[in-house]
């Protein structure tokens, strides 16, 4: 086997910390089981959630009311254990805070994290980290502090520990992602002061499944708070995309006992589970739309401006008009300047070439890049001719593996990673012989450039992928997880890619 071909290290296996990352997928997932079903069973369904679930103990008074038919905000926590099981000398602290906001009137669900390390005002605690709220005083506190942080009511409460998620990701199947960069760490050899939770998932188009979609959705080393929050949702959105109503439904009964098992909530009398029913059902065909938290990241920190946190609150109440806009750290509309002889003079002759500002005109390096990797492959390999002036490629070489659809069919693939020079922000071209991948489902728009047809998926306004299908194969470029990259940007790298050994 080449040293191309993908090599995963051993593992020490053992060392779990802070499971309960992103949970609230078995919360969107549950809701929709029951929204599935329609009036079909509901009462079946509602004795479920009834028997099966926990509820929260104080938690009645910390809510808002809502009439029935209005739309409803959800505050979901995600922690390694439920809340009714934490020994008050043993507290836990909520490693997930999400909202979510069914709104019928609405053409989209808003899901929106809460950075863990945001600077915020805990009623009768002062200022600390907001997910400092769960340990002081669980869920109820948790509620009062997002409340009086973003002025909105809360109308339900739900609390996911890891188990959960990882049996309804498996029971639905696994969720193919498109994985940015490589996320490894190995404890073995380190002492316990730099040991964390282990994980080893390579970069590219893939299969997810029960653990490793946890690993991959709580991973916070190496990058920051906003983008694993990016993450997150990307996760949570991507799953959306592939689980339909139909496999619900199926397996409906089943999913809705893994929904009560591992999640407490203030849901307690058939009526509220009702109300919360038919919002799910008149919400459940709507795409769920992300909206990142604005912040900046301190070395202690999340911190937010009075106006951002405007903004950040009206994207989420009114997610029509959602900017799609990506800032972490470095605009995204401003790229960083040149600062070396070599990359002022490659910005200089990508500006007389027409290309979008901040990219540069790099033809051999990529060649260089994806050479070898192309003897390993029975298709064509493509690869762009320009890329962002501050970025640089990551590894030797692409990573040339083997995907399987969910026939059980093998295809060849492959996976350039490349830097954006920010903490976190990795952007990449994909190749693969596999011609209709579930990620390539439904684009939103179409746009012919240089005689190629490419297919344009957005998230907003910005987009966060650009395809071109062959008819042996397909290709995409994939925008970083907070979409750092520019509309123009992301056109001009997919327009650039060109044929291994074509002049």
């Amino acid at each position: 086997m080449s040293s191309f071909e993908d090599k995963p290290p051993r593992l020490a296996f053992g060392m779990y910390k802070r499971f309960a990352l992103a949970a609230v997928i078995i919360s969107v997932l549950g809701a929709g089981t029951v929204a599935s079903a329609g009036l079909l069973e509901v009462n079946a369904l509602v004795t479920i959630v009834r028997q099966e679930g926990h509820v929260i103990p104080n938690i009645k008074g910390a809510l808002d009311d809502v009439p029935a038919g209005k739309p409803q905000t959800i505050l979901v926590l995600g922690s390694d254990r439920r809340f009714v099981d934490i020994k008050q000398d043993n507290p836990a602290r909520s490693d997930t805070i999400m909202l979510v906001r069914l709104d019928p009137s609405k053409d989209a669900t808003a899901v929106m994290s809460i950075p863990r390390d945001l600077k915020a005002a805990i009623p009768g605690h002062g200022e600390t980290k907001i997910n400092a709220a769960y340990s002081f005083g669980g869920p109820a506190l948790a509620v009062k502090t997002v409340r009086n942080l973003l002025h909105i009511p809360i109308n339900h409460v739900v609390n996911v520990n890891f188990g959960g998620f990882q049996r309804a990701v498996n029971r639905l199947g696994c969720v193919y992602v498109d994985v940015d960069r490589r996320y490894y760490h190995s404890n073995a050899g380190l002492p316990p002061s730099a040991q964390y939770a282990e994980i080893n998932i390579p970069a590219g188009y893939q299969k997810l499944c029960g653990k490793k979609s946890l690993d991959y959705v709580r991973f916070r080393h190496e990058d920051d708070d906003l983008v694993r929050s990016a993450r997150q949702q990307d996760f949570l959105r991507q799953a959306k995309d592939q689980i339909g109503l139909g496999r619900i439904f199926g397996d409906r009964t089943e999913l809705l006992k893994i929904f009560g098992r591992y999640t407490d909530t203030d849901l307690h009398s058939d009526s509220a589970i009702l109300r919360l029913l038919k919002l799910a059902f008149e919400s459940s065909g709507h795409p769920i739309r992300e909206v990142h938290f604005g912040g900046t990241v301190g070395p202690e920190f999340v911190t937010i401006t009075p106006p951002q946190l405007d903004r950040t609150k009206n994207e989420f109440l009114n997610v029509q008009a959602s900017s799609g806009s990506r800032q972490i750290g470095q605009s995204a509309s401003r790229p960083a300047r040149p600062t070396s002889r070599r990359e002022r003079r490659a910005a200089q002759r990508g500006a007389a070439a027409g290309l979008a500002p901040g990219l540069i005109s790099d033809r051999t390096r990529a060649e260089n890049y994806v050479a070898q990797a192309s003897t390993h492959l029975d298709f064509p390999v493509y690869y762009p001719r320009v890329r962002l002036g501050r970025g640089s490629y990551v590894g030797q070489g692409p990573r040339v593996y083997d995907i399987y659809d969910r026939g059980h069919h093998r295809h060849r693939a492959y996976r350039m990673v490349l830097s954006t020079g920010l903490v976190g922000q990795y952007y990449g071209v994909q190749g693969m012989s596999w011609t209709a991948p579930p990620i390539l489902d439904d684009p939103s728009d179409k746009v012919k450039m240089r005689g190629r047809t490419y297919q344009l998926f957005y998230d907003g306004s910005r987009l966060r992928l650009v395809a071109w299908l062959t008819p042996h194969a397909v290709y995409w470029v994939s925008n970083t997880l907070s979409e750092t990259l520019t509309n123009r940007q992301m056109l001009g790298i997919a327009r650039s890619l060109s044929r291994i050994g074509a002049r």
